[in-house]
């Protein structure tokens, strides 16, 4: 085992310093992002928070929201194709700019062989519907698998133009990997930094967030990619602090 000796830091170890700004008013602030992802070589616009794909929070309901504040919602895993299509009929006659809905959902998978097949399923019943999702999230507990990576490979080569999504790791090698060699665009960071997470408890593996942040960050941007910081969001000003701390986007779940 290797002793890491230098500090660690949460969102509840720091503060942002301020500094003289033109701005007048928190009014003032314009929060949407444009970002172009290196993979995919998508471009797109919003605000970038994320609903967690918790079943309690990523819900369809919460999707026809949000979108409407140009917030992503991560829907968890157990949605299926009916409700996604009927959930979509609502926009059916919307025209198709940065601002549809379309924008800002986020499908999820895990990496089984089971999971592959409903993936396929999924998105050809919903592309027979004129439905054809921007996004698909590759979610585990343990990023540093080599069946994530494997999984990752498999999504990119089956759909090059989508965005993915992929994790959760704390550290810079394997943000580096899914990027350049698994066809990740964004790599969600974070392990037992969730409220109702029990991944530290249960097997003492971890990073403080906001330390995750800096070096997942400076990994992913060395490389034009992105990373969500997943987790540890507790307070309004958490979300500040990922930001400050070079997350691209930040997921918050309970």
């Amino acid at each position: 085992m290797k002793i890491e000796q230098d500090i660690k830091l949460d969102f509840s170890d720091v503060l942002i310093r301020p500094k003289r700004s033109k701005l007048n008013s928190r009014s003032e602030v314009n929060l949407v992002r444009t970002m172009t992802f290196p993979n995919s070589k998508q471009t797109w616009s919003g605000i970038p928070i994320m609903v967690a794909n918790m079943d309690t929070v990523g819900t369809i309901d919460m999707f026809h929201t949000l979108s409407k504040n140009r917030i992503l919602t991560c829907l968890h895993k157990f949605v299926t194709a009916d409700e996604i299509i009927e959930a979509f009929d609502r926009y059916k006659d919307m025209e198709m700019n940065e601002l549809h809905p379309i924008n800002y959902f986020i499908l999820s998978t895990g990496i089984t062989d089971s999971n592959w097949n409903n993936l396929q399923e999924t998105l050809s019943k919903l592309e027979e519907n004129g439905i054809n999702l921007r996004f698909i999230c590759i979610d585990v507990a343990n990023g540093y698998m080599e069946k994530l990576h494997e999984f990752c490979r498999k999504v990119r080569n089956e759909y090059p133009d989508k965005i993915i999504i992929a994790g959760n790791v704390v550290t810079r090698e394997i943000v580096e990997e899914l990027i350049l060699n698994c066809g990740v665009d964004v790599v969600k960071c974070g392990i037992g930094s969730g409220s109702v997470c029990t991944t530290r408890l249960q097997t003492g593996v971890g990073m403080p967030q906001f330390s995750a942040i800096l070096e997942c960050s400076d990994a992913a941007h060395g490389l034009n990619g992105h990373i969500i910081s997943d987790g540890g969001v507790k307070v309004p000003g958490d979300f500040s602090k990922a930001f400050a701390g070079g997350a691209d986007f930040v997921m918050a779940g309970s």
